[in-house]
Order: C-alpha cells, then sequence, then structure tokens
C-alpha cells in the first residue's frame, strides 16, 4: 500500500534528485495536491523511510531527506526507469536525458553505487551542518 500509488515514488525519486522541501515537492512537473502531499510524507516518516531536519535560516521549513531504508529503494526507481524507457514511448523529461546520458558508460552495479553513495555523502553534510 505505501508504494502502491504514484506519489510516494515520486516524492523518493524526488529526494534523490535533490527536492528537499514541502515547497520543493509543490514544484515538481508532476503537481501533487498539497492534501495528498502531506499524506504521503506522513506515512513515509512513519514506515521510516524518510526523515527531516528543520532548515536552520528558517525553523518553518523541513528539510526531508531518505533513511537507509529510502536509499534502498535506488535500485527499483532505476529499474522501473529503465523498463519504461524500454518499453514505452513518451518524451522524456530533460533531467532524465541528462541522467540517462551521464550514465551510459557505466555498468548497473557502478550506477547504483554512486548514486546511493553520493546521496549518502550529501545527507550526511545535511544532518550534520
Amino acid at each position: 500500500d505505501l508504494f502502491g500509488d504514484r506519489w510516494s515514488l515520486l516524492i523518493v525519486r524526488n529526494l534523490f534528485i535533490g527536492r528537499m522541501t514541502f515547497s520543493d515537492f509543490l514544484e515538481a512537473p508532476e503537481k501533487i495536491a498539497s492534501n495528498i502531499l502531506r499524506d504521503r510524507l506522513k506515512k513515509l516518516l512513519f514506515y521510516e523511510i524518510i526523515e527531516y531536519k528543520v532548515y536552520a535560516r528558517d525553523k518553518k521549513i523541513k528539510q526531508y531527506y531518505l533513511t537507509d531504508k529510502g536509499i534502498d529503494l535506488f535500485p527499483i526507481l532505476h529499474n522501473m526507469s529503465i523498463w519504461s524507457t524500454k518499453h514505452l514511448e513518451f518524451e522524456l523529461h530533460p533531467l532524465a536525458v541528462e541522467i540517462i546520458e551521464e550514465n551510459k558508460d557505466k555498468s548497473y552495479e557502478q550506477i547504483i553505487e554512486q548514486t546511493t553513495s553520493t546521496y549518502r555523502e550529501a545527507r550526511e553534510k545535511l544532518v550534520h551542518e
């Protein structure tokens, strides 16, 4: 049930690409409604897929980030992306094109390792700033 709707996985994907705040999620091209976003964030927090830190300069802003459980979802997201580009005909978002181009000469294992380790490093900086 947690990942049966499109929004939860999109939130996880958005965290991987650097969106971290409620406003960031609302501004994503998919246009999630604020009430649905609140609900999905609560669920992801409850299941410890994400956590947040209060932004130092503005205590009203929460900066969300993936826990290790959430980071472990990356191979699933990556495989869904590969399947989609192989089997569905649609225009890719410019960010997807950029990511595909950056990773075209890497193995699956290299992509997974690089992406997850890079995310973990960024998360550590956020949590300890």
